[in-house]
């Protein structure tokens, strides 16, 4: 029977000594095949309770493929890949921002591959060639979690835009998360730049910054401290304010005027020298973008990548694709991250929450 691991990033090194270990060729078939065998690691990034609930289609369908799941915020999965390089024991990379995958691809650390159902996700949400280097599965986008009662226990105005922000009279009640080590903080700095202009929006970060109280190192966090009233104000993913606002708590969920800053939630291949298991890999691949899971991914964030007629959840805006801001260039914010990121820490980063 096929079985789940969850293994910290510690534990990570370890498995491809494992790997190494065994004598068996566990992979036979054919992606798509349900006798399929097999050991995968997967790295992701996806929000941790989302995780199983994905993942039941997978393991009624391979119940023979044991998974290893090694899951951290988009930064931190980044920044190990890119420090494993090609030694990295990871298989398959599931629900990590796009330009992320595209600072692999820099490295050649991917692999190309079109998963069965690729063509009927849309263009902007995938790789452009052919085969694919990488394909997604949802859209994730930054929104504002505002805590309703406490913005009227401090008689503050319900902010609007981001522009509205930056009012002095909310000097430390923002929160926002650290563009290092969470891919919805990269996506936020990245929009502000694209949408602005880079020298508008560093001149935007500067104001903000006066006015936020700290710099989290979770894209869900800020969402989860306005719920919980620590702060008023937190610039958060969309899902995780919808989700406070689902748990009851006093949340109303903002989007900027200015439109939506987002990032593709996508999956790739790794290129490894070991091919044993590349066809179950495959097959993880091809189930990632199966109905099954399109549908999980749109009840979760309102949002999937292929055209569909699926009901919106609960408590997700109507018509939120046409929130999103246009022209989005992925690939500009992966050719950028490394001096994007250096410049944001040197300016703002002793806000930064510490590190657990």
């Amino acid at each position: 029977m096929r079985k789940t691991k969850w293994i910290s990033l510690s534990a990570v090194l370890g498995l491809s000594l494992l790997a190494g270990c065994s004598g068996e060729e566990k992979a036979s078939g054919e992606a798509g095949n349900s006798k399929l065998a097999g050991e995968l690691t997967v790295y992701t990034a996806i929000e941790e309770e989302l995780i199983p609930v994905y993942l039941e289609s997978f393991e009624e369908k391979y119940p023979d493929i044991d998974l290893n799941i090694v899951r951290d915020s988009t930064g931190v999965i980044t920044a190990k890949l890119l420090a494993e390089g090609k030694n990295t024991p990871a298989d398959v990379v599931w629900g990590t921002a796009a330009s992320s995958l595209l600072a692999l691809e820099e490295k050649e650390m991917l692999e190309g591959y079109s998963p069965k159902g690729a063509d009927r996700v849309q263009p902007q949400f995938k790789d452009k060639n052919q085969p694919e280097k990488w394909v997604g599965n949802t859209a994730f986008m930054t929104g504002i979690a505002v805590n309703k009662a406490e913005l009227q226990k401090k008689k503050l105005p319900m902010p609007k835009s981001y522009k509205d922000l930056l009012k002095p009279e909310y000097k430390g009640t923002l929160v926002m998360p650290h563009p290092a080590s969470s891919g919805t903080g990269f996506l936020t700095v990245s929009a502000w730049l694209q949408m602005m202009g880079e020298e508008e929006g560093w001149e935007y970060m500067k104001e903000l910054h006066k006015n936020i109280a700290t710099y989290t190192h979770s894209g869900s966090k800020p969402a989860k401290l306005a719920g919980a009233g620590e702060y008023p104000i937190g610039v958060s993913l969309v899902y995780s304010a919808v989700k406070e606002q689902q748990s009851g708590a006093p949340v109303e969920v903002i989007l900027p005027k200015e439109g939506l800053g987002w990032e593709v939630e996508a999956n790739a291949l790794i290129n490894k020298e070991d091919k044993k298991d590349e066809k179950a890999a495959k097959a993880f691949l091809d189930w990632a973008i199966s109905d099954e899971a399109m549908q999980e991914y749109f009840k979760a964030n309102g949002f999937a990548t292929i055209q569909h007629d699926y009901k919106n959840p609960d408590g997700f805006p109507e018509n939120i694709e046409d929130m999103l801001i246009p022209n989005n260039d992925l690939q500009w914010a992966a050719q950028n991250r490394s001096g994007i990121l250096s410049r944001w820490e040197k300016e703002f980063g002793q806000k930064a929450e510490p590190k657990e």
